[in-house]
């Protein structure tokens, strides 16, 4: 019947992984606007975009009756877009003021305070929905922390990083340690806590 995306909640991204499995092309990637297209004359309500969607932005409506009723809970759904762009640890930076080249981790490691640089590769990002917020991590760090991204899979040996996105923590220089891998909002407490193991 037709297929709904609930663009409240969906970080509209490229390399959305319901685009991936769609085998009509009902949903697609509009270069243009730069934004997810679906064309429901394509839908044959198979379901495999809804499967693939991590964070249920993606539904698929099987008749007009669940349509409607779909359709009405994304229309009443208090969240905004707002909510969601926000830079986040293992997602794609958002905001340029946080944006750094691999070069120039060095530079602003030197500071005197204390200084996170994600590592990551935008290739592998995950959805926006279900990464940490930066300012959930940093929360109960000093308020003079700093916080970088940088996209680069070349200085993983460099770092001895493991995978991916990976979290280094720096202070005057000295790279005091790091977190590898990604973490979902659910697991915050945990690399809250790793974090603050780093810093003691």
């Amino acid at each position: 019947m037709a297929v709904l995306v609930n663009f409240k909640i969906c970080d509209n991204a490229k390399e959305c992984g319901g685009i991936a499995v769609c085998p009509t092309g009902a949903l697609s990637w509009n270069e243009e606007k730069e934004s997810i297209e679906i064309d429901n004359d394509k839908c044959i309500s198979c379901g495999l975009c809804e499967k693939e969607c991590p964070i249920g932005a993606i539904m698929v409506a099987k008749n007009s009756e669940e349509y409607k009723k779909i359709k009405k809970e994304i229309d009443e759904d208090p969240r905004t877009t707002k909510d969601l762009f926000v830079d986040r640890y293992g997602a794609v930076a958002i905001s340029d003021f946080f944006k750094i080249e691999s070069e120039e981790i060095k530079e602003k490691a030197e500071k005197d305070c204390l200084t996170l640089i994600e590592v990551y590769n935008p290739d592998v990002a995950e959805c926006l929905l279900k990464s940490i917020p930066i300012k959930e991590l940093t929360k109960n760090l000093p308020k003079d922390t700093l916080f970088y991204k940088t996209e680069s899979d070349k200085i993983i040996d460099e770092y001895n990083m493991i995978e991916l996105p990976s979290l280094l923590v720096f202070k005057k220089g000295k790279l005091l340690g790091y977190i590898d891998g990604y973490y979902t909002t659910d697991e915050k407490e945990k690399v809250i806590s790793k974090l603050s193991d780093i810093i003691k």
